[in-house]
């Protein structure tokens, strides 16, 4: 919510006796400006996820507005709503605990905000959980993702032997497609699990260059299932 503050309730400092800190505003009046930020986890799923990223943006964009959101928005020439997504989910793969984070100019509870979105929401998109982020607290960091797709039956074997070889090794070079320098398997996939025919597998997210899932299923000669219709599904992101 954006107040006029007057001269009466204004310091010199710029700071309301009443409201807290304030800042200038287009038209040049000085404005009080509430910012609070909330992390909500959804999942994407279905036909939505032939849709890259940016239509995903789009789309939520028109979603938070039609939900009364009060979105806050970047200056400049062109504002932006600020929404940020601590890892963009690739085009094709289903997220199930998907994560991101929104700027907000009014004061709402959880339960509001995760109530207005349920009703205005999509086929393929569903929202599970929101979080009011504390003052202070750093944007959120993705540390481990958990990938699983189902393996059809007459496979599971040789992918099971796959995945034998490869925890019965310290180290296991790939060259990573694209490039030409070696990198250690392990250093990246840190779990897997083939139970009733899903194969499941968590990466390590590392901001210097981390392990791309399907790269996993070519090792596995599993990067056809896609192209058979089998999803690969992005389970859990896990954020620090």
């Amino acid at each position: 919510m954006t107040r006029i503050g007057s001269q009466s309730d204004q310091t010199n400092s710029g700071v309301s006796k009443n409201r807290g800190p304030i800042a200038s505003g287009n038209d040049g009046m000085d404005r009080l400006t509430v910012r609070q930020r909330v992390r909500i986890r959804f999942s994407k799923t279905g036909d939505l996820r032939f849709i890259g990223h940016h239509d995903l943006v789009r789309t939520l964009e028109r979603l938070f507005r039609r939900a009364g959101l009060p979105l806050a928005f970047s200056q400049g020439y062109h504002p932006k709503p600020k929404i940020s997504f601590p890892l963009a989910l690739a085009l094709g793969l289903e997220g199930r605990n998907e994560v991101l984070e929104l700027e907000l100019t009014e004061a709402l509870s959880a339960d509001e905000i995760l109530a207005r979105l349920q009703q205005a929401t999509v086929p393929g998109l569903a929202f599970h959980r929101v979080e009011l982020v504390p003052p202070g607290t750093r944007t959120a960091q993705v540390s481990r993702v958990t990938y699983e797709i189902q393996v059809p039956l007459d496979r599971e074997e040789k992918v099971r032997s796959r995945l034998d070889a490869i925890g019965a090794h310290s180290r296991v070079d790939m060259t990573q497609q694209g490039q030409a320098v070696e990198r250690n398997l392990l250093d990246h996939l840190l779990e897997w699990s083939l139970t009733d025919g899903r194969l499941s597998f968590t990466l390590r997210v590392d901001p210097r260059g981390s392990l791309h899932p399907r790269e996993v299923l070519r090792m596995l000669e599993l990067d056809d299932l896609e192209a058979q219709g089998i999803p690969l599904v992005r389970s859990r992101v896990e954020v620090v």
